[in-house]
């Protein structure tokens, strides 16, 4: 007998509907595939039933990050209202109490800062876009990344790269995350985004070049030119495409061949029409810029000034056309049964349940939890087990989050959505399941802990190179090495266990000229820094 076709829920309505239908709510999985067999059965379910595929085609999990004073907020606040998603755009800096839609906090209004991250979503065009705005915080920043599948910098057209924008960069590599750069505030004064372009290619690691030149800049901005499409955006009248104008054409001309050199060094098969003069159509050079977007190759820089209502569109097209589906992003999890064996999942909603816990608050309401489902579903009513703590918890209210003060209550999420679940008493970063599978979204392996002692060694420079490579080898951190006429002074935190009974072995190595001092020492900021980098990567490769 054939297996009957699941019915999904749209998360913006609590009855059954088609695959079609999902479109409309929030449904997007990610790939991972285990070596259990219920995982094998979804595997094999997933070429019979490709039908929810389609659906995830139409789904975009994205961040949005900046440093303080970039208009992040307002930025997603425009993109809601062009979404249709709020209907008045408020200050971020509200008067009587009345801000952005995303900030929740007097404090946040007040201020004008993002200090809780916000999640929400948005149609465009027959898509779905679930966005979570990062705050101005690393910590936050760091575990919101985990569960995103894009992110969009924004950077100020005046104030370019600034340190924390480094930061923020570094941490989308460690996750793996595709970006866009968007360049924003055109119409201030000393806007100059080719300055901020070059600062970008200088700081970040990846090739990048602009998908847009402005017309006019400051007070004279008008509005946009579309490198790839080769059209014209007016923002002011019917906001529509027309030619590029006559004297921007040898500058356009210019900067779409440099986009197509520049994606063309990352991306073959754009190369080799290059190569080949062959004529760079709209989509041979859309497909490139998104096969090297998602590769994390290149990053595809966008401009605008979101606060007067300009550019909006373009992002939200650029969004659809180059950020990467919830099924084309593998992630992978941890089989706790099999020494965390490294498990590739499947984004089925016929897979055992895997969900991250990214981020947890305490409301009036309760705790409140987000979640990131990577595969299986979540019922309302139904329980769900926790990894970390061995707990059965039951889901007394699933929720649908928009911002911080209103939410959609639905009966069911699955695999790519990012719910809320009132009642869950966890930690960010714990992982839930429905019991059939063992695995973890992050390593629960806890490191043994140590004592280390502040050594200081003073040996005759010839045998430097030998006492350092044995403290190397007793997993010792070289903290700082000088020189004292002939001798040379080692200074060196290695653990306790290692370093008992050095004395005879250093005696033997230096032929009895070595000296040594141990104590125990609170290390300094740097030197923590530098010892729990050193243990992570030792403990990531044994």
């Amino acid at each position: 007998m054939a297996r009957p076709q699941r019915l999904l829920y749209a998360l913006c309505s609590s009855s059954a509907t088609t695959a079609g239908s999902l479109i409309g709510g929030t449904f997007h999985p990610r790939y991972f595939s285990a070596g259990s067999v219920a995982h094998a059965t979804a595997a094999a379910n997933i070429d019979k039933d490709p039908w929810w595929k389609e659906s995830m085609k139409k789904v975009r999990n994205i961040g949005i990050l900046a440093p303080m004073d970039s208009e992040k907020t307002t930025l997603a606040e425009q993109i809601l209202l062009y979404t249709d998603q709020i209907h008045k755009m408020h200050e971020v800096r509200g008067k009587g109490g009345c801000g952005a839609t995303m900030d929740s906090m007097d404090l946040e209004r007040k201020n004008g800062i993002t200090i809780k991250s916000a999640s929400t979503y948005c149609n465009w065009k027959g898509s779905k876009i679930n966005i979570i705005e990062h705050v101005d915080f690393t910590t936050e920043v760091e575990r919101a990344l985990r569960v995103v599948d894009g992110a969009i910098l924004v950077l100020c057209s005046f104030g370019g790269v600034r340190s924390h924008s480094i930061t923020v960069d570094c941490q989308m590599r460690k996750n793996e995350v595709p970006r866009i750069t968007f360049i924003n505030q055109l119409d201030q004064m000393g806007a100059d985004p080719w300055k901020v372009l070059n600062q970008i290619r200088s700081h970040f690691p990846r090739r990048t070049a602009a998908i847009q030149v402005p017309i006019g800049l400051e007070n004279e901005f008008k509005g946009l030119v579309d490198l790839v499409k080769l059209k014209a955006y007016y923002f002011e009248g019917s906001h529509g495409k027309e030619k590029v104008p006559s004297n921007m054409e040898t500058l356009v001309a210019d900067k779409r061949r440099e986009l197509i050199r520049t994606v063309s060094e990352v991306d073959k098969i754009l190369a080799g029409a290059f190569l080949s003069d062959e004529t760079i159509s709209e989509a041979d050079l859309e497909g490139a810029i998104r096969r090297a977007t998602i590769a994390r190759k290149f990053i595809p820089v966008f401009m605008d000034t979101a606060v007067k209502d300009k550019g909006v569109q373009p992002l939200l097209d650029g969004i659809l056309s180059y950020f990467p589906c919830p099924i084309e992003v593998t992630n992978y999890a941890l089989d706790q049964s099999k020494n965390e064996e490294k498990v590739e999942l499947t984004g089925s909603p016929d897979a055992p349940l895997v969900a991250l816990a990214f981020k947890s608050e305490q409301t009036l309401s309760g705790p409140l939890t987000y979640l990131r489902i990577y595969d299986g579903v979540i019922r309302k009513g139904g329980s769900i087990f926790n990894v970390n703590t061995g707990k059965n918890i039951k889901i007394s209210r699933l929720c649908q989050m928009h911002s911080h003060e209103k939410m959609h209550d639905i009966q069911e999420a699955h695999a790519g959505q990012i719910v809320a679940v009132f009642g869950l008493e966890c930690a960010a970063g714990d992982t839930f399941t429905d019991g059939l599978v063992k695995y973890t979204m992050t390593s629960m392996a806890i490191s043994k802990p140590e004592i280390i002692m502040l050594v200081e060694l003073k040996v005759p420079t010839e045998f430097q190179g030998a006492v350092t490579a044995d403290l190397n080898k007793r997993k010792g951190v070289i903290l700082g090495n000088d020189q004292d006429g002939d001798d040379s002074i080692i200074r060196a935190h290695v653990p306790l266990n290692n370093i008992f009974r050095y004395s005879p072995v250093l005696s033997s190595m230096t032929q009895g000229k070595g000296k040594l001092t141990m104590e125990y020492k609170k290390p300094n900021t740097r030197e923590i820094r530098q010892l729990n980098d050193y243990y992570w990567i030792h403990s990531s490769s044994t």
